[in-house]
Parts: structure tokens; C-alpha cells; sequence
């Protein structure tokens, strides 16, 4: 291999590592997302009265666990790697 096929690779690498860290990155909120609504469902069906106070919460819940994603997004483009 010569050098410039393997400074080629390298640099491929290395804007590969932002995909995959960010793929990481989305596993938390996805699975806060889930058990967020998962509870909001079970909290439903055993008090039906409190449905507004629940969803209200499910609500801020859900906003906050995607604001991480979106920080997760974002952060590859704020700091690239060299």
C-alpha cells in the first residue's frame, strides 16, 4: 500500500467516525423516548382522570430526551475531527 492510499484511508476513517458516533449517540434518547411513553401508557390506563397532568410531563419528557439527540447531532459539525 502506498502512502498516499493509506493517508486516502485514513481520512476516510476518519469522517466515518462522526456517523458512527452520532448512531451511538442516538441509542440514549431513543431509548429515554421509549420508556418515557411506555410509563405515560401504563400511568394512562391506571389513572385515566390524571391524563392531562401525564401527558404534560410525557411531553417535557420527550423534549428533552430529543434535545440530547439534537445536541448529539449537532456536535460532530462543531467539532470536526482533524
Amino acid at each position: 500500500m502506498s502512502a498516499l492510499q493509506t493517508t486516502l484511508a485514513a481520512v476516510e476513517l476518519k469522517g466515518n467516525l462522526g456517523s458512527i458516533g452520532y448512531g451511538l449517540a442516538a441509542i440514549g434518547p431513543g431509548v429515554g423516548v421509549g420508556i418515557i411513553f411506555g410509563n405515560g401508557t401504563q400511568a394512562l390506563a391506571r389513572q385515566p382522570e390524571a391524563a392531562g397532568l401525564i401527558r404534560a410531563n410525557q411531553i417535557l419528557g420527550f423534549v428533552l430526551c430529543e434535545a440530547l439527540a439534537l445536541i448529539g447531532l449537532v456536535m460532530p459539525f462543531v467539532y470536526p475531527t482533524k
